[in-house]
């Protein structure tokens, strides 16, 4: 645990990944609150709460690299400011707003997102040195994991207790809060000697964004893929088996495991390869859908709760190593679009395999997708070259 006590002792980190943990459990909530403001307020469909959150995920997936790019040619402080605004003006209104006008503020909404989470990976990344990063960021992915534990759980509570359009207002005053938090932090993006993102020192995208680069967002994209292709699997499992409510046990348990897993790599004296990780992730994935019953379907997420941090961590630890300072806000920019997407493709891909077939072909088609994503991931930085600062091969151990 020493790596994780120097990270610690960072000044600045350790408010940094508390702040960072109230906004993106708000933004992990999001969803889960649009949803009750669709199916509860304006009593219509879950396919229209769909497409809402479509359009949200498609608004945070495009804005994502632009923000990023924002920041690296304007600074921190202002790109907050022009997502904050809009933020706090949304959510005000969301439990008022007719549906149609809702799906459009919400591309709105998702386009100028408070970039939390892309802020916290560059900060750490300038604020912690080479041999830190692991360890400070599987802390980051562990607190990924907390707030997709606390936040839907919280809004479903809340919502069913008191109103969704409280729950809303809510849900946007974490999310003002948290961006607040930050800008009022400023914590550095850029650690010392490294240069800013302005010409003439801004390298061209060709000479970062190349194979190995692309390699580790496909890795990225398949692992949101398979993670939400698991979590729409856990729910068809258990609601055939008429134990649906266990799906919140099962869901917390592979979160635990997961925080436990974050933990324990973050403290191995050597990294594991990027590719395999996310390889025995989708391997542990596929027979999870043999599980017959709650008691042994919580046994057997285990294994893939506990390899769930420890993929994330990598991955983002790759995509700070590949990248120049002077462009690392639109590369984070781009792995969180990665995310998006795989994010936006599990569930569907998930359910039309359980539609098809059963709930156990939604963990089957979740664990190819991460296998696919890791051999991809494999080929395709075996083939190609990067000109970014050096970087240890994350294909070996």
């Amino acid at each position: 645990m020493t790596g994780f006590r120097q990270v610690l002792a960072v000044p600045g980190l350790t408010p940094l990944l508390g702040i960072s943990l109230l906004a993106r459990t708000a933004i992990t909530a999001d969803a889960m609150a649009l949803t009750m403001i669709v199916v509860v307020t304006l009593d219509l469909s879950y396919a229209a709460a769909g497409a809402v959150m479509a359009a949200l995920t498609a608004g945070v997936a495009l804005g994502g690299p632009l923000l990023g790019r924002m920041i690296d040619r304007r600074g921190l402080r202002i790109v907050l400011l022009i997502t904050l605004v809009p933020q706090l003006v949304f959510w005000s209104v969301v439990p008022v707003l007719p549906y149609a006008a809702l799906v459009a503020a919400s591309f709105a909404a998702g386009l100028l997102m408070v970039p939390v989470q892309a802020v916290t990976r560059q900060a750490i990344a300038a604020m912690t040195t080479v041999e830190q990063r692991r360890a400070a960021f599987s802390l980051e992915s562990v607190v990924g994991e907390l707030s997709y534990m606390v936040g839907p759980a919280v809004v479903i509570l809340f919502a069913t207790t008191v109103s969704p359009g409280v729950v809303a207002w809510g849900v946007g005053a974490a999310i003002v809060a948290g961006g607040a938090g930050i800008a009022l932090l400023d914590p550095p993006l850029r650690g010392e000697g490294e240069t800013t993102g302005t010409a003439p020192g801004r390298p061209r995208r060709r000479e970062w964004l190349g194979a190995r680069m692309i390699a580790v967002l496909t890795m990225g994209f398949g692992v949101a893929m398979l993670l939400n292709g698991v979590d729409l699997a856990i729910v068809a499992t258990l609601r055939e088996a008429g134990r649906a409510p266990w799906a919140a046990v099962v869901v917390a348990v592979c979160g635990v495991a997961s925080v436990v897993g974050g933990l324990v790599y973050g403290a191995l004296s050597r990294p594991l390869p990027t590719w395999l990780l996310l390889g025995l992730l989708g391997l542990v994935t596929i027979p999870a859908g043999l599980a017959s019953g709650w008691p042994w379907l919580c046994a057997a997420v285990v294994g893939l709760g506990l390899l769930s941090a420890p993929t994330l961590s990598a991955i983002t630890d790759a995509v700070s190593r590949l990248t120049p300072a002077s462009v690392r806000g639109e590369a984070t920019g781009l792995h969180s679009s990665a995310a998006s997407a795989g994010f936006a493709l599990g569930a569907p891909v998930a359910g039309m395999a359980i539609d098809v077939s059963a709930p156990a072909g939604g963990f089957a088609v979740a664990g190819l997708a991460g296998l696919l994503a890791a051999l991809t991931g494999y080929l395709l930085w075996r083939s190609g070259t990067t000109t970014a600062p050096p970087v240890a091969d994350l294909t070996r151990t």
